[in-house]
């Protein structure tokens, strides 16, 4: 595979809008009858081409050739010792569902995609509760607390949520589910088209880039699933839930990555789609999700460089920070769901690359400076990346987003924040960068503000409530209240350097995503000062 070779400070999500863009966008919007005359009127083209009456087949040779043993699987480049351990017995692939199934299925409120009774597995039957997960990395949680209502989570105050946090967690989800499209997925581009599932004239603005839609629509259901909500039960977001994991499953392919494989950066979409399958499934515990997560889950595997993390494509042969924090957050989650399977007498359900996790390690120390506690992107102690025709306006001196994604990483591999000196350097360099509204001096950036609060958060103490308190007024101060939810209400303005990418639904995602810290995620070290 080609790749670009890229400098510290460039778009590790961005794709100039070129033709294969163009092309990508044109035939995602057209009737799929189209497509398929298209596609056969070409076929038949080319087999008048090929086709030579007088060409003679020599069966013998035809015949030996499909009986020669094969010697090597064609997929596979690297030697015997650095292959990735996948699972022993791969799931049988689901047949895809269809959207008119889709359609036709949802408007009952008793057969919901998805919606299963899972029988004396051992898991919940209550609807709005998480199956004894609570505690799991990126998962919601038992339900309970003070605004408990039925979701998951440990609603508990002295963590430092507030109702007006939770309200705008419910707004965010509310315009969520009001621009999710009717095929089940939310569209970068063109989100603006929908409201509650029906085509409108227009619409807010904030368009991110169609070649995301698979990426943002991971990070949507993510908000759901870390407020609680999943495709089962009464609650009024379990349709929108179902719809888009339904989206995934049927853009994933045989190998396991979820959407195509159209730009360098398609690894972002698979990683955030394949954290939201995972939580899916973590949460429900549904055969339905587990083969999807488990294909998730070896694509993953198969990504990884040898020795090291991920970067853009299958084994690149570089790293960086970025793409391997997404891909450590889908790891970290099946990794708490095994473990609490085996806590409760249950075989791990899911097959993951422990070595990924050492893998991950090496690669954020390679990164660290020791002296400062920075993390870089792809240099040490460097700044994180941004796109070109953003750097003027949102200096990348502004932000600590890989030092966030580092110190995370340090952490989920089970060093103390307490007694681990470089875990307090970097805390202390993203508390003296705490959330801070201001489009002109370039200080927003929602995606180093969404790592640097599950960082924070697992830090706890001094940096924890210094950031929290910023949390709290610059990202909830600026959540949009016109009153109307199929225009901005509960949405965020996607101001900052990836916001021309991802759009209005990354910005809205990734904030409620921010405000759901309280419940979705314990503390992996629970004597950490709050």
């Amino acid at each position: 595979m080609s790749r670009t070779k890229r400098t510290a400070y460039q778009d590790p999500w961005t794709h100039t809008s070129d033709f294969s863009e163009q092309l990508y966008l044109a035939l995602r919007q057209s009737p799929w009858w189209m497509v398929s005359v298209a596609v056969h009127v070409v076929l038949f083209v080319i087999a008048g081409l090929l086709y030579q009456p007088d060409a003679k087949v020599d069966m013998e040779q035809q015949v030996a050739i499909q009986n020669a043993p094969l010697t090597s699987d064609p997929l596979e480049e690297e030697p015997p010792e650095d292959l990735i351990p996948i699972t022993d017995t791969q799931p049988v692939p689901e047949p895809p569902i269809k959207e008119a199934v889709i359609a036709e299925r949802v408007e009952d409120d008793n057969d919901l995609p998805f919606q299963e009774t899972l029988g004396d597995e051992g898991m919940s039957d209550d609807p709005f509760k998480s199956n004894a997960n609570c505690g799991l990395i990126g998962l919601g949680g038992s339900a309970g607390g003070d605004w408990g209502n039925g979701r998951g989570g440990n609603r508990d105050t002295t963590t430092g949520l507030t109702e007006r946090t939770e309200t705008a967690v419910e707004d965010a989800l509310r315009w969520l589910a009001a621009h999710q499209s009717h095929g089940g997925q939310w569209e970068a581009a063109t989100f603006h088209r929908w409201c509650d599932g029906k085509p409108v004239p227009e619409g807010p603005d904030g368009a991110g880039k169609a070649h995301y839609d698979v990426g943002v629509t991971g990070l949507a259901l993510c908000a759901f699933l870390g407020a609680g909500y999943t495709n089962r039960g009464g609650h009024p977001f379990a349709k929108n839930v179902a719809r888009g994991l339904c989206y995934l499953k049927n853009v994933q392919d045989a190998e396991g990555c979820f959407g195509p494989r159209a730009t360098q950066h398609y690894i972002y979409n698979h990683a955030t789609a394949a954290l939201a399958m995972v939580e899916a499934y973590g949460m429900t515990g549904s055969p339905l999700f587990r083969g999807s997560a488990q294909k998730a889950l070896d694509f993953i595997a198969l990504s990884r460089n040898p020795y090291f993390a991920w970067r853009y494509g299958v084994k690149p042969g570089d790293n960086d920070t970025s793409v391997s924090g997404w891909m450590m957050m889908a790891l970290k989650s099946a990794k708490l769901i095994n473990e609490e399977a085996v806590t409760h007498g249950r075989p791990a359900p899911l097959v993951i690359d422990e070595e990924a996790f050492d893998g991950i390690i090496s690669w954020v120390d390679k990164m660290t400076d020791p002296d400062t506690g920075r993390t870089g992107y792809i240099q040490r102690g460097g700044a994180p990346a941004r796109p070109r025709e953003m750097i003027d306006r949102f200096p990348a001196g502004q932000s600590e987003s890989m030092t966030g994604v580092g110190v995370l990483a340090r952490v989920f591999a089970g060093q103390n924040p307490k007694a681990s000196t470089i875990i307090q350097k970097g805390a202390e360099l993203c508390a003296a960068r705490p959330p801070t509204w201001n489009p002109d001096s370039g200080t927003i950036d929602m995606y180093y503000w969404y790592y640097a609060t599950l960082a924070m958060f697992q830090v706890g103490g001094t940096p924890w409530r210094t950031w929290n308190a910023h949390l709290k007024t610059d990202v909830v101060d600026h959540q949009r209240q016109d009153t109307t939810y199929c225009l901005y209400k509960g949405s965020w303005d996607p101001i900052g350097p990836w916001g021309p990418d991802g759009g209005r639904v990354y910005s809205t995602a990734l904030m409620a995503m921010c405000l759901e810290v309280y419940y979705r995620y314990d503390r992996v070290f629970l004597g950490i000062g709050r």
